[in-house]
């Protein structure tokens, strides 16, 4: 259900072609200047005569402290020197994100270039669909990002990246090792005060015992200090108690709907409206809102609740492995004793996955004005060691240092909460740039090896999913689960299993059936 990503497992040989519903419509190619192909076909020259700034759009608030800034005026330096560009980022920022994401990227503003995306968490595919992408073929990707070409093409992934059209509609971050399996970081000291083996917990209903004694013995600390709508009380439970697997490219609102299982991964279900187990997930979430497990207004919280975390005043957090290494690094020095530890989803049974190798992407805006110089800029930023490390560490001596093992460390009297650099370049990092933090536990390699012994392959990286007809019911599902899910994740209802009858029957007057059929006869051509 959650996705992870192991790179080396999945290398090599491109997959089999498919194909989607009908319906889809693309944006027509338009002249989009700066002296180059007009279209999404055709290389040539690269073009520099003219001084041009490339925009690349990123997710995350956007920095003040002033690093930023720095960074991309010696960063513009050497793409100056180089291709006759500089570099600005626009941010979309994490309030209402998804959104002002897809309008930003739907306005036909050509101020961006450079769009980060991905297929399982930024609609890629529904994006593509709609026009916002610039599709792109082999001359003209070889032409202006030659390096980068050629490390996807050895390993035969471009055709993750094609609509039935052939053309290219994105980049994947194919070389980048990373794990963002989601589950709950907590304190195994205090789990082993709760009675718990070795402080390690093995069931997701072990943290009930483990709740219960932060409720009972740490009074100004909440056992779950969480904020905002959230269903992890909800995914968690299912996920290592089934076998359903979602289907990461469909979206209702924040939701993801739809799901099949592993013994029967062609048939399109949805947990949402089927069995039992969201009623025994949700009778687990009523008990811990009675042991007052979470704020009474934890849905309109706003707070940082990972900063309660590192204070001692949550029993728990929730995200994903990237993070614990960091909550590894940190917490020891901030709760001494505390023995941090993840239970993930999906750990009882096995039922995770792997990344897929579009978790991460870069497309080209459709309305560039410059959109040679674009891939030109992003080839240099993937490829380059000194630029990488610029765009993703910041300036040597400032923002990073080497320590003496060689290792990326923070320079004297740093706080990552102030003078964090804020780049957010999730869309083309490389292994082999990479340099090593010295934050990272000495277990990292076994704590990813311990993973990927038993997660399993995403079976529906090459799906894209036809929304066409179905736009309008997805919207009018999500208006339904964003009224229920966050109420029987914070245990409000006080009969979860009338609530979430209700919350079917209305799922079915929306349209559900229509959209599980449409989605069923996509995942059908997959093979076809």
């Amino acid at each position: 259900m959650t996705s992870i990503r192991r790179r080396t497992l999945l290398k090599g040989g491109a997959l089999a072609a498919f194909g989607i519903g009908t319906g889809i419509t693309l944006a027509a190619c338009s002249d989009n200047g700066g002296g180059g192909t007009g279209g999404g076909g055709g290389g040539g020259e690269l073009d520099t005569s003219e001084a041009v700034t490339v925009t690349m759009l990123v997710l995350g608030d956007k920095p003040t402290n002033g690093r930023l800034e720095a960074m991309l005026e010696q960063l513009n330096a050497k793409l100056t020197e180089k291709v006759n560009a500089s570099l600005e980022l626009f941010y979309i920022e994490w309030a209402d994100w998804q959104t002002q994401y897809n309008v930003q990227l739907l306005s036909g503003d050509s101020n961006v270039d450079l769009i980060g995306t991905a297929t399982d968490w930024l609609f890629a595919w529904e994006n593509a669909q709609k026009g916002a992408f610039l599709p792109m073929d082999e001359a003209m990707l070889s032409s202006y990002a030659p390096q980068t070409w050629e490390q996807v093409n050895s390993e035969g992934h471009w055709e993750l990246c094609k609509l039935p059209d052939e053309m290219i509609y994105f980049i994947p971050e194919d070389n980048f090792t990373q794990w963002t399996n989601h589950g709950f970081f907590y304190r195994g000291d205090w789990a082993t005060e709760a009675g718990i083996p070795n402080g390690e917990i093995t069931e997701f209903e072990q943290f009930t015992t483990y709740f219960q004694w932060v409720k009972d013995n740490q009074p100004e600390t909440y056992p779950w200090d969480v904020a905002g709508t959230n269903e992890a009380a909800l995914t968690g439970f299912v996920q290592g108690r089934t076998e359903y697997q979602v289907i990461q490219q469909v979206t209702a609102g924040i939701y993801f709907p739809f799901h099949t299982t592993a013994s029967d991964p062609t048939t399109v279900t949805s947990y949402y409206m089927e069995g039992d187990e969201l009623l025994a997930a949700a009778e687990l979430a009523r008990e811990w809102n009675e042991i007052g497990v979470w704020r009474e207004d934890a849905v309109n919280y706003d707070g940082d609740t990972r900063e309660e975390f590192y204070a001692g005043l949550s029993g728990a957090d929730q995200h994903h492995m990237q993070t614990f290494l960091g909550i590894l690094h940190r917490m020891p020095n901030d709760q001494p004793g505390s023995d941090p530890k993840f239970f993930y989803w999906g750990k009882e049974n096995g039922n995770y996955y792997r990344d897929i190798k579009t978790h991460g992407a870069m497309a080209v805006s459709a309305n560039s004005r410059n959109p040679e110089r674009a891939l030109a800029v992003y080839d240099i930023l993937r490829n380059d060691e000194e630029c990488y490390h610029l765009l993703n560490y910041g300036i040597e001596g400032t923002d990073y240092v080497i320590d003496d093992e060689g290792k990326r460390a923070e320079p004297e009297g740093f706080d990552a909460a102030t003078d964090a650099l804020g780049s957010n370049f999730w869309y083309g990092r490389m292994d082999e740039l990479e340099i090593p933090s010295a934050t990272d536990p000495d277990n990292k390699q076994e704590l990813f090896d311990g993973l990927d012994a038993n997660a399993k392959d995403y079976p529906y990286e090459r799906l894209v999913v036809d929304k066409t007809m179905i736009d309008s019911t997805l919207a009018a599902m999500g208006a339904v689960l964003s009224e229920y899910i966050p109420q029987l994740q914070y245990g409000k209802f006080t009969d979860p299993a009338a609530a979430i009858a209700e919350m079917r029957q209305k799922l079915a007057d929306a349209g559900y059936e229509d959209a599980r059929a449409s989605i069923q006869t996509d995942i059908e051509a997959l093979d076809a």
